[in-house]
Parts: structure tokens; sequence; C-alpha cells
């Protein structure tokens, strides 16, 4: 089972992002877990996960977030993807940043 971590400045404004992928995974039967935390408890929470999606309002701590967790592929959600709520385009890119 994969571990999926979104970060973003709260941890609340990707809850609806969220809830929209783990009805993308349950519809396609991926075995994953997604959840969000403010980008300030990235190594706390995401430096066992599979991949980090970084929200596009908090762009600016990818370099940070990936020096936090090394070993953890880390990518910005596309801007569109994130404001349509598209929850099956960002599993989509979660599952190529992880090679699925």
């Amino acid at each position: 089972m994969k571990k999926i971590v979104l970060l973003c400045a709260q941890g609340m404004s990707t809850g609806m992002l969220m809830n929209k992928m783990r009805e993308y995974a349950a519809k396609i039967g991926y075995e994953c877990t997604i959840n969000a935390y403010s980008v300030s408890r990235a190594k706390e929470m995401a430096s066992d996960a599979d991949c980090i999606l970084i929200g596009p309002q908090v762009r600016y701590e990818l370099d940070n977030v990936k020096k936090t967790c090394p070993d953890v592929p880390v990518q910005v959600i596309d801007m569109v993807a994130y404001g349509r709520l598209d929850g099956a385009k960002v599993l989509k890119a979660a599952k190529t940043l992880m090679g699925d």
C-alpha cells in the first residue's frame, strides 16, 4: 500500500482534494493512504511517504521539503488540477511520481 502525503499551508486547504483523490483511488481499486498536513509537519508526517505533493500556494517550500525528506519524491501539485479539485489527475500525477 502506497502512502501519499499532501502538504499545504495549514493542512486544511487540501482536505477536499484529498477526499476527491481517495474517491478516485477507491473507484479504480488503487490501494493507498492519502493524508493532508501543514508543510511545517513535513519531516514528522512525510519522511516515510512514497511521495509528497505540495499545494501550489506553498510551492516556495519545495526545496525545503526535498531537503527535509531527501529519500521521498516531491512535486508541486498542478495549479489547475488543484483549483478544480481534480482528484483523478492529481492521483495520476502521484502514481507517475512513484513510478506506478
